[in-house]
């Protein structure tokens, strides 16, 4: 079966936090101080993701992510892992994670065959790092890096590029990729900031791509797959490659194939909605897996064309304060 939405774009990945907590303060996503998180008692149980992912499966979708905040935070975040594995019903399992608290769980990853990890990191330079994040963290995060590398996962690794911040990180960032297996994803800030200034100057994907190809000329466009935000390129010689998001000129629209579900159970059919349905609610109130099914296809229906169309349609309650650790990463 395969789940269409109003634009006739096959609906078939799900990304789903299981936390809204994260031990980074990355000073684009949240204040110093933190946010206040939700309570234990309004986050989806893991029995209630491992519900979805059933219902969603049956449906058609075949990839899942889980985020968070920080998804390894959540206590006995690997048994989730372990049920939707059990689940058999997913082409494939992935997690975005900052890395502080990964690499002990390596050899469980492996085990339940879970190979695809996104890791966030801003920049290879321990200073500057220590400067996003406030925190001490850089060793724990490049160790778990490296054991990654070791143990051939496919590894993705996101750095949000900030005007006036780590711009200088583009090229090294770029440059791991000569000699390591990864894909270098670089991000379009976006809007979502904690907080930290009202009016960021967004460092625009057309200026990532002009610093790389100006250092690597044999820069050049891989294919894009199904759903895909990056426009993927490779470099003659590269082991990996290297992909640009646009996340705030969102260009990529058009092809989108993601639900999104925080922590607390919304239901965001797009980044930029405020959240259309609360499906934790909608569980709690003693519903069947068939009404879970028509609400899901009633649900991606409602999906915008696009995520200014998002923004302009009154849904969207969230300001520039609201973290990217409470939307879900």
């Amino acid at each position: 079966m395969q789940l269409k939405d109003s634009f006739d774009r096959t609906i078939d990945y799900v990304r789903i936090a299981v936390t809204d907590r994260c031990n980074l303060r990355c000073f684009y996503c949240m204040p110093m101080e933190g946010i206040t998180y939700e309570p234990k008692a309004h986050l989806l149980t893991y029995e209630e993701i491992t519900r979805l992912l059933s219902v969603l499966g049956k449906l058609g979708f075949k990839k899942v992510r889980f985020t968070g905040g920080e998804p390894f935070l959540r206590k006995d975040f690997v048994k989730l892992l372990d049920s939707t594995n059990e689940l058999q019903m997913y082409d494939s399992i992935h997690i975005t994670s900052n890395g502080t608290l990964l690499e002990k769980h390596i050899p469980k990853l492996k085990e339940l065959g879970i190979k695809n990890i996104n890791l966030s990191i801003d920049s290879l330079d321990e200073v500057r790092f220590k400067k996003i994040t406030r925190r001490n963290d850089f060793t724990k995060v490049i160790r778990a890096l490296n054991n990654l590398l070791d143990e051939g996962f496919n590894l993705k690794i996101n750095a949000v590029v900030m005007f006036g911040v780590n711009t200088q990180d583009i090229l090294p960032l770029a440059e791991f990729a000569k000699s390591h297996p990864v894909n270098i994803r670089f991000i379009e800030e976006m809007p979502f900031n904690g907080g930290y200034k009202k009016n960021a100057q967004i460092f625009k994907a057309n200026d990532i791509y002009r610093i790389i190809k100006n250092e690597y000329p044999s820069l050049s466009a891989r294919p894009k797959s199904h759903g895909e935000t990056a426009t993927n390129y490779q470099i003659n010689e590269f082991k990996g490659d290297i992909g640009i998001i646009p996340a705030f000129s969102r260009t990529f629209c058009n092809t989108c194939n993601r639900l999104r579900i925080t922590a607390k159970g919304e239901i965001k059919t797009c980044l930029y909605d405020g959240g259309v349905f609360s499906i934790r609610d909608f569980m709690r109130r003693g519903i069947s897996d068939e009404e879970l099914t028509t609400k899901f296809v009633e649900l991606i229906k409602l999906k915008p064309m696009n995520g200014f169309e998002a923004e302009k349609s009154g849904k969207n309650t969230l300001g520039r304060e609201v973290s990217m650790s409470s939307i879900g990463g």
